[in-house]
């Protein structure tokens, strides 16, 4: 009774498991489903990190390469984010080029890098007017269950951690780079940026980390970005219902929350493979 009841009136059913601050899954309104990380697991990428928050899992790979700086940004380096929603993590999206939430996606990260300065232009200068670096970062959905960008950011946050770049340098007999692969350093992280996504029901229900079912079922979405420092980084309401200045306080609230909780499960994955990236630096 209660399969085809959620059948005929998916929203219905959802409602009573509102109604006593639960879900049909078992979590509780303002509870993430568990969250696992891996880093440097893409051998062939300059730097990568998987993210699996429930059932939503995405890879993200980094290469780097040169590039010579635009006139007017002599001295600044290349970011190029990209999320990808391929046919195999799920029957909404088709072959062909990128719809329009994949677009959607890979311009909010492009707006977070640039507003939370997580990493500044000028560090990814090699030469000014000469040389830099530019920086591709390639989100893969594996599987889609919802919540897409907070498992993007994290992925692409986890793997810029993971780079490390060569030591380059102009030489002055033939003006070319010279690249010394046995000297690397990891990137400038400045700040840790992480996202937060609530799914909005009859305006006044708030629910966290969103599957696919609950998106669709949803009146609103909304995510919010915050770093360290309890700062805003930024507040993403693509329509639906409205957001009230409370409502809006809360979600900042509980997405503070959210970053200690991401923040140390980066801490505990990092330095468990820290030994093994010493191991091969004192090898280089």
């Amino acid at each position: 009774m209660a399969a085809g009841f959620k059948t005929v009136e998916p929203l219905e059913y959802y409602r009573k498991f509102l109604k006593e601050n639960c879900r049909p899954d078992g979590r509780e309104l303002g509870e993430f489903r568990t969250t696992t990380l891996n880093i440097g697991s893409i051998t062939t990428a300059d730097g990568s990190a998987l993210v699996k928050l429930g059932n939503t899992t995405v890879v993200c790979g980094i290469k780097v390469e040169f590039a010579t700086p635009t006139v007017d940004a002599a001295n600044k380096g290349f970011i190029v984010p990209n999320v990808d929603l391929p046919p195999l993590c799920s029957s909404r999206f088709r072959p062909g080029p990128p719809g329009e939430q994949a677009q959607a996606a890979s311009q909010f990260i492009f707006d977070i890098i640039e507003n939370s300065q997580i990493i500044k232009m000028e560090d990814l200068c090699i030469e000014k007017g000469k040389l830099a670096w530019v920086v591709y970062c390639d989100m893969v959905c594996l599987d889609y269950d919802g919540n897409l960008l907070d498992a993007c950011i994290t992925a692409l946050l986890a793997a810029l951690k993971n780079v490390k770049l060569p030591s380059v340098s102009i030489s002055e007999e033939t003006g070319l780079a010279e690249v010394n692969m046995n000297k690397k350093y990891q990137l400038n992280i400045r700040k840790h940026p992480v996202a937060t996504s609530f799914a909005i029901f009859d305006d006044t229900v708030f629910i966290v980390d969103p599957t696919a079912e609950e998106e669709t079922l949803a009146s609103g979405m909304a995510t919010i970005v915050t770093d360290e420092e309890d700062r805003i980084c930024a507040v993403h309401k693509p329509g639906g219902s409205g957001l009230s200045s409370e409502k809006l306080q809360d979600c900042i609230v509980r997405a503070q929350t959210r970053h200690r909780e991401i923040h140390k499960l980066f801490t505990e994955v990092i330095n468990s493979v820290t030994p093994t990236i010493n191991v091969k630096r004192d090898n280089n």
